[in-house]
């Protein structure tokens, strides 16, 4: 099995590199490369989308590489392999996002980025830290992961999903900011599972072993 974290130069990704390699070779589920060619994400067998930054810069960035966004593309809706994105990469699966200025996502999820808006002001933006997961939805990527179980964050905007159903996770930041979303083959997150220590890397684990 191959694994694609796919780089189209919107962050680091060595963590997330390191994270996935680890798991993968300790269940034994085949290799995993980061890569920007779109022949390896075309017969790629699941997709990891990173982001750091903007969520306009990141899908300029993404669009921009074409050969990449129409493989992925491709092999998420036409040949329905298993996808996460993270941070901005699950931002960029929203409809439309709202930082700066209006930006249209790839709308595999219905919904919008919007700004955290905290209802103490003594909870500042952005979002940085761990937080207690909040399951709303029963998913595989949970397996043995539990309400109350840490993960960690670094954000300003969050994603607000339009179909309760597709919010499979939240954290309570003097609001309900939105961790986990997912539907049919589509999964992201928006804390940092290759940062969020143990239970970042179960989550990892299971993303790696989940047949949709």
């Amino acid at each position: 099995m191959l694994t694609a974290i796919i780089d189209y130069e919107s962050g680091n990704l060595h963590s997330a590199e390191k994270a996935f390699q680890r798991m993968a070779q300790e269940i034994g589920v085949g290799e995993v490369v980061v890569t920007s060619d779109a022949d390896v994400i075309a017969r790629a067998d699941r997709l990891v989308l990173p982001g750091d930054g903007a969520f306009p810069a990141c899908a300029a960035e993404l669009r921009g590489h074409k050969g990449i966004y129409d493989a992925m593309v491709d092999a998420v809706e036409v040949k329905g392999r298993p996808f996460l994105g993270i941070c901005v990469g699950m931002q960029l699966l929203a409809t439309t996002g709202h930082e700066y200025e209006e930006t249209n996502g790839i709308d595999w999820v219905d919904g919008d980025v919007v700004k955290i808006e905290p209802n103490d002001a003594t909870f500042k933006v952005p979002h940085m830290g761990w937080n207690d997961l909040v399951i709303d939805h029963a998913h595989p990527v949970f397996d043995g992961i539990n309400s109350g179980d840490h993960v960690y964050f670094v954000h300003s905007y969050h994603f607000r999903v339009a179909k309760a159903a597709e919010r499979l996770a939240h954290v309570d930041y003097a609001s309900d900011v939105t961790a986990v979303i997912g539907r049919d083959n589509i999964l992201g997150m928006q804390f940092h599972p290759e940062k969020s220590q143990d239970v970042g890397l179960r989550m990892i684990a299971n993303f790696l072993t989940w047949a949709p």
